[in-house]
């Protein structure tokens, strides 16, 4: 890129908004002088000298006092800006102003102003900010801003992105580990399962031995046959129960929550093509007094609310 934006663009520039400004002082110059023409008798001739259609003339009246005095102030002021700011080429101005500069000032000025806001919470543990109603409305603010579009404005998410309003949680739902996936993310990975199952018929007899272990609608022989199958395989992340391991994130197969599909197709489909699935870290987006705020909403939806509505 340096070896595009040479500084001859920059003389380029200096020359063109210097020969604007002398073109304009010329131009004022000229349009300030009051040519006195003499007709053929020696009298002072008031027009121009140009007639059109026989006998309409121009007049040769001076400018007035006001628009000359503007286009001197427009002249002073142009030098005087391109001497303070940047536009002289690369020349950055007197003031050494930028609109990144300016961008920084007023960020740093923001999150001033933002640190007084959030010195209340630095002492406060995440379940006592789930219980404060300030921190609940700007966790709320920065969930809908932040997270929303992923897990909707109730947080209760949609086919592939969690419902955060539950007690089903892939990775542990204790204050800590929400922290942790909000500050570093998380990527679930399901991998391609079928040549290790066996064939169609196998995968089908696997999916319905995991719809039987949260006794969900299924054909009873077919779970029967895919049992031990189900223990040979996949055991190894989701257990021998089928309850999940959040330590790498294997989701619970028997309850009745169904993160990416129900039914016996929606299983095949998995194991047959496995899955892929990315919670972005948003370390690099939130401060980390933004994210334990966030984290103590989020957990007070699936504690604080739901014991709330028990009562």
């Amino acid at each position: 890129m340096s070896d595009f934006i040479s500084s001859g663009w920059s003389w380029y520039v200096i020359a063109i908004v210097v020969f604007g400004l002398v073109y304009c002082a010329f131009v004022l110059i000229g349009a300030a002088k009051h040519k006195v023409i003499y007709d053929a008798d020696g009298n002072v001739d008031k027009t121009t000298g140009h007639v059109w259609d026989g006998d309409l003339r121009e007049l040769n009246n001076p400018l007035p006092r006001w628009w000359l005095m503007l286009f001197i102030i427009t002249l002073v002021f142009g030098v005087a800006y391109f001497a303070l700011y940047p536009g002289l080429g690369d020349a950055a101005g007197k003031l050494n102003w930028s609109s990144k500069g300016q961008l920084d000032a007023e960020i740093a000025k923001a999150q001033a102003e933002e640190a007084k806001v959030y010195a209340k919470f630095k002492t406060m543990s995440v379940e006592d900010m789930a219980r404060d109603p300030q921190a609940h409305a700007i966790g709320q603010r920065l969930f809908l801003n932040n997270c929303a579009a992923c897990h909707g404005s109730d947080a209760k998410g949609a086919k592939s992105f969690p419902n955060l309003t539950d007690t089903d949680w892939l990775h542990g739902g204790s204050p800590d580990k929400i922290l942790e996936t909000i500050t570093h993310g998380r990527r679930g990975q399901m991998p391609v399962m079928a040549a290790a199952v066996g064939g169609p018929e196998e995968v089908r007899q696997v999916a319905n031995y995991v719809l039987s272990l949260s006794g969900s609608g299924h054909n009873s022989i077919l779970a029967e046959l895919g049992k031990e199958k189900f223990k040979a395989v996949c055991a190894a992340c989701h257990g021998a129960d089928g309850k999940g391991n959040q330590a790498i994130g294997a989701p619970n197969l028997s309850d009745k929550i169904w993160l990416h599909g129900f039914g016996e197709q929606a299983i095949m489909d998995m194991v047959n093509n496995g899955k892929t699935n990315v919670m972005p870290a948003q370390e690099a987006r939130l401060t980390a007094d933004q994210i334990k705020v966030v984290a103590s909403y989020i957990w007070g939806l699936s504690n604080v609310t739901q014991a709330a509505e028990a009562k």
